[in-house]
């Protein structure tokens, strides 16, 4: 299959900004003559990380916490962004040590994601984190996380808890299941 010409930018505008967000329109003019005005968020560069922890027990460590989006707590797998000159492998044995309190020794890069690629540039890279030991460092989340130990062998189960919703958690929980098949 012939790949296709990317379409030109032609221009683009800031349409509205805040502390965490900042709207951009986006004026292209497709191969065939065609223009169009789309709307993104202006990337800003920064990737994130999303671990998929598993006890030498065979429990998938995850963490209950706060979404302002639904309003809720949910059920999800230790993430966060990865801070200026860190690498993907280093901000996810960060993330780990502040949101559960254990490193890896054995983190297994599985797939890097794209949440809405219309939409959204940045990228979050999910790995499954074996070997784990204590190690704790001071997070930034403005409450403690609960710490969920659930049996790796019920991992079906998770996949239909009412909390358990994230699309990320949801594709990292099945990655990592395809991941550990093959070991």
């Amino acid at each position: 299959m012939a790949k296709k010409q990317l379409p030109t930018i032609l221009d683009k505008r800031i349409e509205a900004q805040s502390k965490l967000f900042c709207i951009e329109s986006v004026d292209l003019c497709f191969s065939n003559g065609v223009e169009r005005t789309y709307e993104r968020m202006k990337p800003s560069g920064r990737h994130a990380v999303m671990m998929v922890p598993i006890t030498e027990q065979g429990d998938l460590l995850l963490v209950r916490e706060y979404a302002v989006g639904t309003e809720s707590y949910e059920l999800g797998f230790p993430k966060g962004l990865i801070d200026q000159g860190e690498s993907p492998l280093e901000a996810a044995n960060r993330e780990l040590k502040e949101e559960i309190g254990f490193g890896s020794e054995k983190l297994t890069p599985l797939k890097e994601l794209v949440l809405a690629p219309s939409y959204f540039s940045s990228k979050m890279t999910l790995f499954v984190a074996q070997g784990l030991y204590p190690e704790r460092l001071e997070g930034d989340e403005p409450e403690p996380l609960d710490i969920v130990r659930w049996p790796l062998a019920q991992a079906s189960e998770l996949l239909h808890h009412l909390d358990f919703s994230e699309a990320r958690s949801i594709s990292a929980l099945l990655l990592a299941q395809q991941f550990l098949s093959k070991e």
